[in-house]
């Protein structure tokens, strides 16, 4: 386990106190690190309403791409929304379909599956669906770097819209359309959206063009659970979209949402960004990891009360077998990476017997674990394919784009890439990408850095603190939760708690007042914090709701003894 940086931002300026006086001193401090100097840029970020709404006309190949919707809709053309099978893709396509049924379209979904098909378009899907009868394709979260793929689209004659948020390659897809904010030389100022957000454009400037009364709030719920899931920057737009799609899942009407956060013992009236993140999310994503994602699809679209707690339970139960396939297979991997190179600069773990559902967040693991870009793939009959992770010192599409030449496929963003590449490619790939990460890592200290707001006592810790931390929300990725470092704190209680002894639960005191503090996965650090020790803690500070009791709790990121250096 690699130790942690520690990073206290510096304090606000003169000038930012000043424009911030209405606010409490470490709001102050919270809303200066974030950028928000002056009083007006913070109540707009506080309300979320830093980033209005943007025309979703600003987006290129917006015009053409409706213009074609409404001739389908018009001349009840077939249409098919061909997804990903992650909570990004499923929520977008549900959005879609959802919204062409409403208004009349002849609209359905397909989602590949991840085990017979792989990611993105592929040429056999494209074949039975012309065979079918369907003349138009739309993609939501793929299809930006299927240049063969959209060429055999229009060889069959189908029309292929392409929408994502994928980073595209040089040479972008000769479909019909395309939308996707990251292409060269689209104006939206926004380039962050989701592939769901991406979707929610579209919706929004068909439900324009049809001058139609459709209510676009209700498919917000979708976005919010897309948006977190696919760990997009909860920041300007974004921020906006998951703000009001919370708002709309804590009062959802959605049938199969209300059952999954039942199945999960979620208060689905209470729910968060972090509670998508770490509760509904994953089990959203299990079905397309173990088996199909048509059946989260279901979920999300069913009115069927009794279909829709099936669904739920059967969510549940994928999550619990990818959890402990999750287990096995980081285990595997990390044996390997020990028994191969355990100081490369990139780790590299392939196997047969590999779930290629789960690789990728073995992968994270193995990066979490290390401080390394991991690589964990499944070695098939022929290719080989894989998930990669990576941390902020090392762009792992970049990598990828220089060796494009040897993969059959690839792509993604700069922490997560996946690709799949021809068995005997698979050494020179290694090789090479190891060379590259050598370059771009070798001699660097690689170190986690866990980043505070600033320092300030348990005293300082009021109730009322809470309500102004509540205005920072959603938190998540691209605005983080607001983090505190107390120093010298002395450890009253210390003991682990959970599966194995997993987590770290410790009362502690700076004198005059007392906290309890839970560290998630921080329980082999109970030998070195006993009572009576002190401690300097860095965490986040909430409202523990537990068996219909609620108190407050310091949340630890991190804890080293008092003296040690940051």
């Amino acid at each position: 386990m690699q130790s942690k940086r520690w990073l206290v931002q510096s304090p606000r300026s003169e000038a930012a106190d000043q424009e911030l006086k209405e606010y409490p001193p470490i709001i102050r401090q919270i809303l200066f690190n974030r950028g928000y100097g002056s009083g007006d840029a913070a109540r707009r970020f506080l309300r979320a309403e830093s980033v209005a709404e943007t025309s979703p006309w600003k987006l290129m190949g917006m015009q053409e791409t409706i213009e074609r919707i409404c001739k389908a809709m018009d001349q009840k053309e077939p249409i098919v929304i061909y997804g990903d099978y992650d909570v990004d893709g499923v929520t977008a396509t549900a959005l879609l379909v959802e919204l062409l049924q409403s208004l009349g379209g002849n609209a359905r979904e397909y989602i590949p599956n991840r085990f017979d098909e792989g990611y993105g378009i592929n040429n056999d899907a494209l074949k039975a669906l012309k065979q079918d009868g369907v003349t138009l394709v739309i993609s939501v979260d793929c299809g930006i770097r299927s240049p063969a793929e959209a060429a055999y689209a229009g060889e069959l004659g189908l029309d292929l819209i392409i929408t994502d948020h994928h980073q595209p390659a040089n040479d972008l897809p000769k479909a019909y359309a395309i939308v996707n904010p990251k292409q060269t030389g689209d104006e939206y100022p926004d380039k962050e959206l989701a592939g769901v957000g991406v979707a929610y454009k579209i919706a929004e400037a068909l439900i324009e063009a049809r001058k139609s009364d459709f209510d676009k709030s209700q498919l917000l719920d979708l976005v919010a659970l897309g948006t977190v899931a696919d760990l997009a920057p909860l920041t300007g737009e974004n921020r906006y979209l998951v703000r009001k799609g919370l708002e709309r899942i804590r009062a959802t009407s959605r049938q199969g949402l209300f059952s999954l956060a039942n199945v999960a013992e979620l208060n689905i009236s209470l729910t968060t960004a972090t509670n998508i993140g770490f509760v509904l999310g994953p089990r959203l994503n299990a079905a397309g990891r173990l088996e199909s994602a048509l059946a989260a699809f279901e979920l999300l679209t069913t009115r069927d009360v009794m279909r829709a707690g099936q669904l739920a339970l059967q969510l549940d139960q994928n999550n619990r077998d990818r959890q402990a396939l999750t287990r096995l297979i980081q285990e595997q991997a990390e044996a390997m990476v020990l028994a191969d190179d355990p100081q490369a600069d990139i780790l590299f773990a392939v196997h047969p017997d590999f779930n290629t559902g789960v690789v990728g967040l073995a992968a994270s693991r193995l990066a979490e674990t290390y401080y390394r870009p991991a690589v964990v793939g499944q070695i098939g009959d022929e290719t080989t394919r894989c998930s990669c992770r990576s941390i902020p010192e090392f762009h792992i599409t970049e990598a990828l784009d220089r060796c494009a030449d040897l993969l059959v496929r690839h792509g993604g963003h700069k922490a997560a890439a996946g690709f799949t590449v021809r068995n005997e490619n698979l050494n020179e790939l290694k090789a090479r990408l190891k060379e590259y990460a050598k370059n771009e890592l070798g001699g660097k200290e690689l170190k986690p850095t866990l980043t505070s707001d600033g320092e300030i006592s348990l005293a300082d810790l009021k109730p009322e603190l809470l309500k102004y931390l509540g205005d920072l929300q959603p938190t998540g990725f691209g605005n983080p939760d607001a983090v505190f470092v107390t120093r010298g704190a002395r450890i009253k209680t210390s003991r682990t708690v959970g599966a194995e002894g997993k987590h770290l639960k410790l009362t502690v005191s700076d004198g005059k007042a007392f906290f309890d503090a839970i560290g998630f996965r921080l329980g082999h650090l109970q030998p070195d914090f006993l009572v009576d020790m002190k401690a300097d803690l860095m965490y986040t500070f909430e409202t523990n709701e537990f068996n219909g009791r609620s108190y407050l709790q310091l949340n630890l990121r991190d804890i080293k003894s008092s003296g040690i250096p940051d």
